[in-house]
């Protein structure tokens, strides 16, 4: 009997993640309206979803990335990144030090903190979230018994390497997640006596160990805009790749728990004129103990418009299962601080709606001096081009070796040299041809 109440506490975390909470209808027309929306979907239906552990996993940390519908496996460019795509860090412009607090379903909450550092082509960062849900125990006569709460703490460390950076092309970045989680399970009561059952918890808890592995490729096609970063990016990612164990101190002794909730995923970004940018990402799971049991693939697509240097607005759409989710946000930088809010609008097959919120807030540390030197390598190279057109090519190709110094990724520098130096040759080698003729 104890161990099927406190099998119970896994069937809530299901519960408050999967399911919603019934809300009063006020009018037949909101739910007529809901009805249409939910039949359209209801083709999407996954009997499989949740038969992984660790759930809260999937759960979006809010701010920027779930604004856009989570479709950030090749967007990628906050520090939200570590749960789209590990090879971000190092393509990062600055580094960042950032807090979410996002208010899910059921009286849940998600609480995260999150550090990146980037040094050259080399970026790495570490993070740390909280899912919480409060449960309480009541007896037969619906009096209390115990009040805690149900949780699952991840922690996770990044490394990742921009790979080929060059001036046209961006390179390939490679990057990798190390993770570890801890599900938390509150001690229950004996029913005869009332008194908690000291490390009963202990039982239905869990431990897993992961890792997330990610690609990234950055490149400009048919850009008719002038701007440093590339238009477009391709990303791919594998996510959750580990084993869970639970049933800590119990007779039966420590067993492997069920599938995490491993997936690969691969996204794409497309920035068409300065301000708009739009990304979508397409992600399958695989139960990797009982691949039958394998979760419907879900996708997502999102848009983000820059409204003036200081506001963006995002909005996105996500499909899961039965479950869609439309997504609306706001990002605002103020100086070295950016702020970003979220509300989200879930509906499933049951006709009623969940909104929720999230907040974010990041902090900006700079970038190690990188846009100063890029400002440096751009003046040199201009000053070479006017030395050449000067005649002056030896002052011209210093003035490109000096950029080249602070940016060896800047290509038409080296081509420009390259140019001097072989036209050099040429002209030599006109002046010892001249002369045979004497």
């Amino acid at each position: 009997m104890n161990r099927n109440r406190a099998s119970t506490f896994s069937v809530f975390l299901f519960s408050a993640i999967m399911m919603l909470i019934p809300v009063k209808v006020y009018s037949l027309e909101y739910v007529d309206g809901f009805s249409q929306l939910s039949d359209a979907f209801q083709g999407f239906v996954d009997p499989n979803s949740g038969s992984t552990s660790f759930p809260s996993l999937n759960i979006p940390e809010g701010g920027r990335a779930e604004s856009l519908g989570s479709a950030c496996t090749a967007l990628a460019d906050d520090i939200s990144f570590f749960d789209y795509n590990a090879a971000a860090s190092s393509v990062l412009k600055n580094t960042e030090l950032a807090l979410f607090h996002n208010s899910w379903i059921s009286d849940s909450n998600l609480e995260t903190i999150a550090a990146t550092w980037r040094k050259g082509d080399l970026g790495m960062g570490a993070k740390l979230k909280c899912f919480y849900v409060p449960f309480t125990e009541y007896n037969d006569f619906g009096d209390r018994m115990a009040s805690s709460y149900f949780s699952e703490t991840t922690g996770v460390f990044n490394i990742s390497y921009n790979f080929f950076n060059g001036y046209y092309f961006k390179g390939l970045a490679l990057g990798a997640n190390l993770k570890a989680s801890w599900r938390a399970v509150p001690d229950y009561t004996d029913r005869t006596t009332g008194a908690i059952i000291k490390n009963s918890g202990l039982g239905q808890s869990g431990a897993a160990v992961m890792m997330d592995a990610g690609a990234l490729l950055r490149f400009n096609v048919a850009k008719g805009f002038a701007d440093r970063d590339p238009n477009l990016k391709i990303g791919f990612a594998l996510q959750n790749i580990g084993i869970a164990f639970t049933g800590f101190g119990t007779a039966q002794g420590v067993t492997i728990d069920d599938s995490l909730p491993t997936a690969v995923c691969a996204g794409i970004s497309y920035r068409f004129i300065k301000p708009v940018t739009i990304c979508a990402d397409f992600r399958q799971p695989i139960n990797l103990i009982d691949f039958s049991r394998t979760e419907m693939w879900d996708a997502g697509i999102g848009v983000d418009v820059q409204i003036t240097e200081i506001v963006e607005v995002m909005a996105g759409f996500r499909l899961k299962g039965a479950n869609p989710r439309f997504s609306l946000g706001t990002e605002i930088e103020l100086k070295q601080f950016t702020v970003d809010l979220n509300y989200t609008f879930d509906l499933t097959s049951s006709l009623n709606p969940v909104n929720h919120f999230s907040v974010g807030a990041k902090i900006n540390f700079g970038d190690d001096g990188r846009y100063s030197r890029e400002l440096q390598a751009d003046g040199y190279y201009e000053d070479g081009i006017k030395y050449y057109a000067n005649g002056q090519m030896d002052k011209a190709v210093e003035a490109w070796e000096q950029c080249l110094k602070l940016n060896p990724a800047f290509t038409p520098a080296r081509n420009s040299i390259n140019l001097v130096k072989n036209s050099t040759k040429l002209f030599d080698r006109v002046i010892d041809i001249q002369s045979l003729d004497y």
